[in-house]
């Protein structure tokens, strides 16, 4: 049987691949159509790294609930363990992870309308369709920081859930 990376081993490596998809974002001096196609690659990119992150946390970690949502199940534990900041980002990603594995619906409808947004949420009509998934942008990923932030979230949920 091989041996798994650990769950903040996998998050590492994924912030280290961020990088790169954000380099490709930020580093777009003109507007040129291959620069675009780059910058877009980019997006798509970190979107698809930011739904791969969340979905291998969530499996990864399931084990420490019976049954049910576990991001929600997260939220309230984490409540009850007077961790409110933690427990809403935590769900505030979940629901960007949600907005861009599943284009408008009630995720985004939340996202948009929460007060205390942590990153933006754009209008519906500024998505980018893509191939065949939901559509991309409705959530900026781009934004600095975006990726970090649900690295760090993760990865200080993973060492609450460790230490229960």
């Amino acid at each position: 049987m091989e041996n798994l990376q650990s769950v903040p081993d996998l998050i590492e490596a994924a912030l280290a691949t961020s990088v790169t998809f954000e380099s490709s974002i930020a580093g777009v001096q003109s507007q040129s159509i291959a620069h675009t196609e780059e910058q877009l690659a980019g997006y798509v990119g970190l979107e698809l790294l930011a739904i791969d992150t969340f979905s291998l946390f969530e499996a990864r970690m399931q084990h420490h609930f019976k049954r049910g949502p576990f991001s929600k199940k997260l939220r309230a534990l984490l409540v009850d363990a007077g961790q409110a900041d933690l427990a809403d980002r935590v769900y505030q990603y979940y629901l960007a992870i949600n907005v861009l594995k599943h284009g408008n619906g009630a995720s985004y409808r939340e996202l948009r309308d929460a007060p205390n947004a942590l990153f933006a949420v754009k209008p519906t009509e500024n998505a980018r369709s893509g191939e065949d998934a939901a559509p991309t942008g409705l959530v900026d990923v781009g934004v600095p920081g975006f990726f970090a932030g649900l690295a760090k979230t993760l990865l200080e949920a993973h060492q609450f859930l460790e230490k229960r």
